[in-house]
């Protein structure tokens, strides 16, 4: 595919930022001043400025020498590359390659978008009068180079579409600065009588190269094609993605569930040619008041499953608000893996934890709830119960050794035992009565106790007896001694669990 490209150009672009911001300082003579040196330079300027003489860097006293109602915005000048940025990303709706060009321009990448608008003119005069729309001055023009682009956008005085070869001819009446030319070079060869494209690009390269240098001659052969120029994105797309442009803004939730259903489909598509499954995808509503709205979903292993991946963003849908409607939907798989075809046990006995259903269901409950409320935990070789667990993130983390089956333990572990007042009727008796968080438990029945021997190639420390009590109230619990009883030190009692 032959590539397009379209230049933006803002060339007020602070001014008319500052007057979408403060509507009152429309139509005023309006610059941007910044530190240089030891004084204020203009950085920016209004057309009322630009017309009564103002130019990007005078000194601010003499601007206000020739204009004393001069409206001045200090110290802003940082703003414009955040601003550009945020304009590429609105711009996204248009084009998945969108880049910065220099200080007051975007960049767009167009090779096969211009047809869903009905061809390059109609997509020009959209993107242009959108942003015209919204208070922003802009000049664009479409040709097969950057350069080409970026210097009809500027300097053109003819048709701002440029068709594919034609890219010389229409540099020919251009001044020398349309070549993205250093200004130094651009004054010589207007000082040596050269004051158009047209009248040194037909020049010998030898010849052209002594007088301007290779960095000069580099932009030239960018501007006609001869050279291949870097395309840097603000933001690069995924490998598996899909865009859904909308003849008309959606406002319904059938509608916003058709196009995921549709973007689902084709993206699975890609990922099931390739044997890959998807982990993580975002789901972008691009509305049509500019504002983007975000929509995430995860797997606990890869899939390509349209039918569950889709029970996944129909939980989302509820906080997607179409407003004035929606006018493009993209949906990116940010993290894939490979799909295993295996299909294994539940918990280790009928299939495993790479068991699909499994799986799906475990989606649908952090769909739900969110992920932080599902917890994945496998056995370690330690003595402690505080350290016999791990936690993991993934289903596909395998058992490291068997689950221990001969001892009854609680369902829920505190992270830290906690220390409790006990009264027993003999040392090494379980305990009658404890208190816990302020309130007293009598005990009506105890099993142990259990001994849970010190880590000594960790740390130091007691030997654990541990008891499951029950109290008044049928609630059960796990406290533990630690250490022998001596008449010369208290025992120290904690809890550190609770049964169901």
């Amino acid at each position: 595919m032959k590539k397009r490209y379209m230049s933006i150009w803002f060339p007020t672009l602070l001014t008319d930022w500052i007057r979408i911001k403060r509507p009152a300082l429309k139509a005023l003579p309006l610059v941007f001043s910044d530190k240089e040196g030891n004084r204020m330079v203009i950085t920016a300027t209004s057309n009322e400025a630009s017309g009564q003489g103002i130019q990007n860097g005078m000194p601010l006293a003499d601007a206000r020498a020739i204009l004393p109602e001069l409206e001045v915005i200090e110290n802003q000048l940082h703003r414009a590359p955040k601003i550009l940025r945020a304009l590429g990303a609105w711009c996204i709706r248009y084009s998945p390659l969108v880049g910065i060009e220099q200080s007051d321009g975007l960049i767009l990448d167009i090779s096969g978008c211009a047809h869903l608008w009905g061809g390059e003119r109609e997509y020009l005069r959209e993107i242009v009068n959108r942003l015209r729309s919204s208070g922003y001055y802009v000049r664009a023009a479409i040709a097969d180079t950057m350069g080409t682009a970026w210097a009809i956008s500027r300097y053109g005085r003819i048709s701002p579409i440029i068709k594919t070869g034609e890219e010389v001819n229409a540099l020919l009446p251009l001044p020398p600065m349309a070549l993205r030319l250093d200004q130094q070079v651009s004054q010589k060869l207007i000082k040596l009588g050269l004051s158009t494209v047209g009248s040194f690009i037909t020049m010998p390269r030898s010849a052209l190269r002594r007088r301007i240098g290779n960095q000069a001659m580099e932009r030239i052969e960018q501007a006609v094609g001869q050279k291949e120029e870097s395309f840097v994105p603000i933001q690069v797309p995924e490998p598996y993605s899909e865009r859904l442009a909308s003849m008309e803004p959606i406002r319904t939730r059938k509608g916003i569930e058709l196009a995921i259903e549709k973007l689902l489909s084709e993206l699975c598509k890609k990922l099931n040619k390739d044997g890959m499954g998807l982990r993580i995808a975002t789901l972008q509503s691009f509305r049509v008041d500019g504002k983007i709205l975000r929509s995430e979903i995860g797997t606990n292993s890869p899939s390509a499953n349209v039918q569950h991946l889709f029970k996944l963003f129909e939980l989302k849908i509820d906080q997607i608000e179409p407003k004035m409607g929606i006018e493009l939907f993209t949906m990116e798989a940010e993290k894939v893996e490979e799909l295993n075809p295996i299909q294994e046990a539940i918990w280790q006995s009928l299939q495993s934890m790479q068991d699909r259903q499994v799986s799906e269901l475990l989606d649908r409950i952090a769909g739900k709830v969110g992920t932080a409320a599902i917890q994945r935990f496998l056995p370690q070789p330690y003595h402690w119960p505080e350290r016999s667990i791990i936690k993991v993130a993934s289903l596909k983390d395998p058992l490291p050794l068997p689950w221990r089956t001969d001892r009854l333990r609680p369902v829920q572990l505190l992270k830290v035992p906690e220390h409790i007042q006990v009264t027993a009727p003999i040392p090494d008796y379980p305990p009658m009565v404890f208190r816990y968080q302020g309130l007293t438990h009598q005990i009506k029945k105890a099993d142990g106790p259990e001994r849970i021997e010190r880590e000594w190639w960790l740390d130091e420390g007691e030997h654990r007896d541990y008891y499951q009590v029950e109290d008044e109230h049928g609630k059960r619990y796990w406290l533990f001694r630690s250490g022998h009883y001596s008449s010369e030190k208290t025992s120290g009692w904690f809890i550190h669990g609770f049964f169901a």
